[in-house]
């Protein structure tokens, strides 16, 4: 496929917007320049739009798009209680639809790569290969005293690893759930598992009080401290939440190069009391990125606005206006997971991935020009105001057109998933 972006303001990897065309043969950017003269598929008017590299979604779990509602106004306590309960009689088809239903509002929000951790991967996976996005699929591991799973986790997981090696667009990985959920044995066994595959693995880390309080009780450590004592850090690890650290932990994240994921709509939403200290973690070395959670915790998969309260959010509890600028936010969804993912994606220049998210001009994004786009799109703009969303040179979205997807009959589907989850909380 070819598809040429005419006169669009460029994101560039060096912040300095720049108005340009953008040529994309295949899978890659092929030419990026003032005036492109080629013939195309697909030609599109870019005039007073932002191109940006795709967003990337560090940490989601995306089978959970169908349980949207279900879990508001929880504690995270009874939201984890409630969801293992679920999760214990979810179906392999409401896994795949759930899946499908989150790809769908990811694509339509401009996100072209996605972190996943959930059990069933193999059907998140089928909803993946279906609409073409890129995928890092995480099997999660949990004690098998606690596993809603048939069989061992840490099995299904090296069997999902094995099938699903080598795919285009997926990566398939260990997940880990937590230290809540995991014993010893099941954390070293994890971390062996990413390394004999040479794989990037995920955790959930400190997302609450209880769990690092119950874990000092238990190890007579914090929890990045047990973890470092077990050898379970490395370069490789991304560690979504990472809300209760202390100064010492963050030296060690950093030191060790691990990528952390903040989550800010789900962890107000879940009411966890806190928040990444973002400014330390760059500070000493930490790979910062963003994640959405899922659409049953976050109620949106939608990265602009995690992107916008990652900054305010730190602004204001520091009183310091000037600090987390947008151009330093705009890596957290588009540059700096590459670092830890490892293709050539992230940023617009000849030659890399052609993942791409276009946003279009709304009446709360004017006046829009090169000069304040990086400010339009992370102030101004949600997700409602993508307009094309291209993964691996394919245009996927395109202003309300799903591509390969007939998302009427998706919606309908997933109202009757939802439906008798409902009436199963309520019987």
């Amino acid at each position: 496929m070819q598809i040429l972006l005419k006169d669009g303001i460029l994101l560039t990897e060096d912040h300095s917007p720049k108005k340009m065309d953008l040529f994309i043969d295949g899978n890659l950017i092929s030419q990026i320049s003032d005036k492109i003269r080629v013939e195309a598929e697909y030609v599109i008017n870019c005039n007073n739009k932002i191109v940006s590299p795709g967003f990337v979604n560090m940490h989601t779990h995306v089978a959970m798009s169908n349980m949207r509602t279900l879990f508001d106004d929880m504690q995270f306590s009874r939201f984890l209680e409630t969801g293992f309960k679920l999760d214990s009689v979810r179906t392999d088809e409401e896994v795949y639809y759930g899946s499908k239903l989150g790809i769908a509002e990811m694509l339509r929000k401009g996100t072209t790569t996605f972190l996943d951790m959930y059990y069933s991967e193999n059907m998140v996976a089928k909803a993946v290969q279906e609409l073409g996005i890129r995928a890092y699929l995480g099997w999660s591991i949990v004690n098998k005293n606690q596993t809603t799973q048939k069989g061992e986790p840490l099995k299904n997981a090296e069997q999902f690893i094995s099938e699903f090696r080598g795919k285009d667009l997926i990566t398939p990985l260990p997940a880990p759930h937590g230290i809540y959920s995991c014993d010893r044995d099941d954390l070293i066994a994890a971390k062996e598992l990413a390394d004999r595959y040479d794989l990037p693995y995920t955790i959930h880390l400190s997302e609450n009080r209880r769990e690092v309080y119950d874990i000092v009780k238990k190890e007579k450590k914090r929890p990045v401290e047990y973890l470092d004592g077990l050898g379970f850090l490395s370069n490789r690890l991304i560690a979504s939440h990472t809300i209760y650290v202390t100064l010492n932990e963050i030296k060690i994240l950093g030191k060790k190069g691990v990528t952390v994921v903040n989550n800010p709509v789900s962890n107000m939403k879940l009411a966890n009391g806190n928040f990444v200290p973002a400014l330390e973690m760059i500070q000493h070395g930490a790979n910062f990125t963003l994640g959405t959670d899922s659409a049953a915790t976050s109620n949106s998969l939608d990265m602009l606005e995690n992107a916008k309260l990652s900054s305010l959010l730190q602004k204001n509890y520091r009183e310091e206006g000037q600090i987390l600028p947008p151009s330093q936010v705009i890596d957290f969804m588009t540059k700096n997971p590459w670092k830890v993912l490892g293709k050539n994606s992230g940023i617009l220049k000849e030659g890399a991935l052609a993942d791409i998210t276009v946003i279009g001009e709304s009446i709360s994004q004017i006046p829009l020009r090169k000069e304040n786009a990086e400010n339009i799109l992370i102030y101004s703009s949600n997700g409602n105001d993508v307009e094309q969303t291209i993964v691996n040179g394919k245009l996927l979205y395109s202003q309300g057109n799903y591509y390969g997807l007939n998302i009427e009959e998706l919606r309908e589907k997933n109202k009757e998933i939802f439906n008798h989850y409902s009436s199963l909380m309520n019987s």
